[in-house]
């Protein structure tokens, strides 16, 4: 049995293998035929192929992508680029802050420089343009930052953190070409004749000098103003003012302390009423800003999150103009005070204080007619933003002058910005008479001049002691090659030293003016060409915001202002009390 099954297994393997002898033989044979029978097949199948293709249809081309979508993607891109190069440059930007370069000491041989400021508008302005390789620059300030005070009244509300808008100065300083000294302290007194600004250390944290004095050679006086109360009784004592970062957290405690008073269990609707009155003497930019600020804050935060006060919350602007603005046109001037009657802001034009309490104030109200009568507005918080006063050691510098005898505002100046009576003292911003409106514009200008004088003097200076010494090398020269090639070189160094003292005087060009004024909305009154431009309403506040971001100091300020806006547009302004 197993022997049958073996030889039936036999038979079937040798069947297979004659099978696949005879496939190999027969593909061999196939493929002999096909290659003799290959020209006539491959003359057959281009005709059959020409045939096909004229019988096919020609295909439609595809068709093409329509301009408006061409434009859209062109659109995209660029979007993506112009992002690419935003956040490129932010970067390098930030590093470049972070990154200081190594600076050569301040010991310049020739000439010690010492500038009492407080680190404004016009003291930074200078130290930007100045090129401290030249001088021995030595700055004197109460405050080791710069304070960019447009956007003050914003943190007010808490709409922008106070850091914010400070950008340290040593952050300045460290990123000139050489070194400066920095003192944090006060200029209490400033003796021209013995050429030394004396200075007093105000921090808590006293070492074993408090006080010394600083020599100079040049000086330049940037200690801008105070807050001017005009001799009004009970304004320093009660009243809040709007110039530097502790007034705004001053301000803002004492909104949201006037607010939880009023909230107080018992109080009567007289002095709730009172509590939350909120009144802002003064109609120029920064009482405007404030008070539209403050309407925002009440309008988008407060009432929603303290809904008892929304029907005693009223804010009250008092003027003794008749218009608030009178900077701006009259056109900007009638939507401003539109725009306040919307918001239920009240505008009392043509109204004097005449005396302040804790609790009222009494003004000078002129009627229609034209007369007068003495009025009792109760306030819960009054903020004092008008006029400028000068400082003690201003005035005390005025007092040494003869020629500043008839002064009575600040340091008369001359075209220059020197100061009356003096050789080497120069003056900018708010302390400084140069028949210009004491704005942040006029005293960045007026800084940025000074620095560009100052080098111009330092490259004239350094002209002439070439000059000197080419004068001597060509009385010594031998042969007439040599003079002749040194009288060249003298006369390119004349041409250069008159070029350089040929520097104008200070000409201050307005750039405009911009005021915000609340419910996202500003005015603005542009100087273009050879006139102005009048805008107010949504376009000019996006205008406004993008106009001072690009002020800002700094990347990192402007970084840290857009992050407080988006933070105040998502979670809201923060109503607690610090």
């Amino acid at each position: 049995m197993a022997g049958s099954t073996l030889a039936i297994r036999s038979k079937m393997a040798f069947t297979q293998l004659s099978t696949m002898s005879r496939r190999s033989m027969s593909t061999s044979q196939l493929a002999l035929r096909a290659k003799a029978l290959s020209p006539v097949s491959q003359s057959v199948s281009r005709v059959a192929r020409r045939t096909y293709a004229d019988a096919a249809p020609t295909p439609s081309p595809a068709p093409k992508p329509k301009k408006r979508f061409r434009v859209l993607r062109w659109a995209w891109r660029l979007t993506w680029l112009s992002a690419i190069g935003l956040t490129g440059t932010v970067a390098y930007s930030i590093f470049e802050l972070r990154s200081p370069p190594d600076q050569s000491p301040p010991t310049h041989p020739r000439r010690p420089w010492s500038s009492s400021v407080r680190t404004g508008w016009g003291s930074v302005s200078l130290l930007k343009k100045l090129d401290t390789e030249n001088y021995n620059v030595i700055v004197v300030s109460p405050r080791n930052y710069f304070l960019f005070t447009p956007l003050l009244p914003s943190c007010t509300t808490g709409l922008i953190e106070h850091r914010s808008i400070m950008e340290p100065i040593r952050n300045i300083l460290r990123h000139k070409k050489a070194g400066v000294t920095f003192y944090e302290a006060e200029a209490t007194k400033i003796d021209y004749e013995k050429r030394v600004v004396y200075i007093s250390d105000d921090s808590e944290i006293k070492g074993d000098i408090s006080h010394t004095e600083v020599p100079f050679d040049m000086l330049v006086i940037g200690v801008g103003a105070e807050n001017a109360t005009f001799g009004i009784p009970g304004v320093r004592e009660n009243s809040c003012f709007l110039k530097e970062v502790g007034d705004a957290q001053n301000i803002r405690k004492r909104i949201m302390d006037c607010i939880e008073t009023a909230c107080f269990k018992d109080q009567t609707e007289e002095e709730v009423k009172r509590l939350l009155h909120m009144v802002v003497v003064g109609g120029g930019p920064t009482g405007v800003e404030f008070a539209g600020e403050l309407q925002d804050f009440f309008n988008d935060d407060l009432k929603k999150w303290i809904p008892e006060i929304k029907d005693n919350f009223q804010i009250t602007l008092v003027e003794a103009l008749p218009n608030v603005l009178p900077m701006f046109s009259k056109q900007l001037i009638d939507y401003t005070e539109s725009t306040f009657k919307e918001e239920a802001i009240t505008i009392r034009a043509k109204t004097m204080v005449k005396e302040v309490t804790d609790k009222h104030i009494r003004a000078e109200v002129t009627k229609p007619d034209g007369s007068k009568a003495i009025e009792t507005i109760p306030y819960g918080l009054l903020v004092w933003a008008t006029g400028n006063a000068v400082r003690s050691v201003v005035r005390d510098l005025m007092n040494q002058l003869p020629a500043q005898a008839e002064s009575r505002r600040g340091l008369l100046v001359n075209e220059y910005l020197v100061v009356n009576g003096t050789e080497n003292v120069w003056a900018v911003g708010d302390c400084a008479i140069a028949n210009y409106a004491p704005t942040a514009q006029v005293a960045g200008q007026e800084g940025a001049f000074l620095g560009r004088l100052f080098n111009t003097m330092a490259k004239s200076e350094a002209l002439e002691k070439e000059l000197e010494n080419l004068s001597d090398a060509q009385s010594t020269a031998k042969g007439d090659e040599a003079r002749n090639q040194i009288l060249d070189e003298i006369r390119e160094r004349q041409k250069q030293l008159r070029r350089n003292k040929q520097i104008g005087p200070f000409q201050y060009s307005h750039q405009g003016s911009l005021a915000y004024i609340g419910k996202e909305r500003a005015v603005a009154d542009i100087s273009w060409l050879s006139g102005n431009i009048a805008s107010g309403g949504t376009m000019t506040y996006l205008f406004w915001r993008s106009a001072y971001l690009s002020m800002c100091f700094s990347t990192r300020n402007r970084v840290l202002v857009c992050v407080d806006w988006v933070k105040a547009r998502l979670f809201g302004r923060d109503v607690s009390r610090e």
